[in-house]
């Protein structure tokens, strides 16, 4: 948390920080920021403010074949600005995901390399008639990511299911730039989203560098 102080202020109060976080718990969403935000602001005669949460979002996944279940944990975080004149929200989420290589599939006679990616979406979303951002679950930017790599990855694969996922991501080589771009398709089709950042990293398993690739795009006006 922070705010921008006009400049004849010398400091601010940082308990007034833990009291407006404390009478906003229980819920931090992006709903609820632009009024914590405010108070922010006020209580601290602030002329912009900035809020970043930082948190794993859980869900249980399950095997694709054997049914296993466990719960994977997502790093995502809420950053929340006021500067006056408008309020902006980002919603980011980082997913694991796999992805093997076309070149190598293709060069290849027996198999074919693939990693461990990282996806990770930064998203805008547009005004409603209220003025209000439009909610995108964080579900959905998960399985946003998840089909436009080779393979999801799961928190627990048993024998049947690690075949079927190697097999899944053998029929769907990717490279880096692709799976940047299959994740930009599918936002760009989805009529809630304002702006997006797509960064995909590929932690590359034959080669001693990564592969890397981003997209931002913005909906035009």
């Amino acid at each position: 948390m922070s705010v921008g102080l006009p400049h004849q202020f010398k400091g601010t109060h940082m308990s007034r920080f833990v009291e407006v976080l404390a009478a906003h718990r229980g819920e931090l969403t992006m709903r609820t920021l632009p009024a914590i935000l405010r108070e922010l602001k006020q209580r601290l005669d602030a002329e912009t403010a900035r809020v970043e949460v930082s948190f794993d979002y859980f869900l249980e996944r399950t095997a694709p074949v054997s049914g296993a279940k466990a719960l994977m944990g997502y790093p995502c975080s809420f950053i929340g600005e006021a500067n006056g004149s408008a309020d902006d929200f980002v919603l980011i989420v980082d997913v694991p995901v796999t992805s093997l290589c076309p070149c190598s599939k293709a060069i290849s006679h027996y198999v074919a390399h693939n990693q461990r990616a990282n996806v990770e979406i930064q998203v805008r979303s547009e005004r409603d008639g209220e003025g209000k951002p439009r909610l995108i679950w964080i579900e959905e930017l998960i399985d946003v990511a998840e089909q436009s790599a080779s393979s999801p990855v799961y928190p627990v694969l048993k024998r049947s299911d690690e075949r079927h996922v190697t097999m899944q991501a053998y029929e769907r080589p990717v490279f880096v730039e692709d799976l940047a771009r299959n994740v930009a398709v599918r936002l760009q089709a989805d009529p809630r989203v304002k702006w997006f950042r797509v960064r995909a990293l590929n932690q590359e398993s034959i080669h001693s560098h990564n592969a890397y690739a981003v997209i931002q795009w913005a909906r035009p006006v």
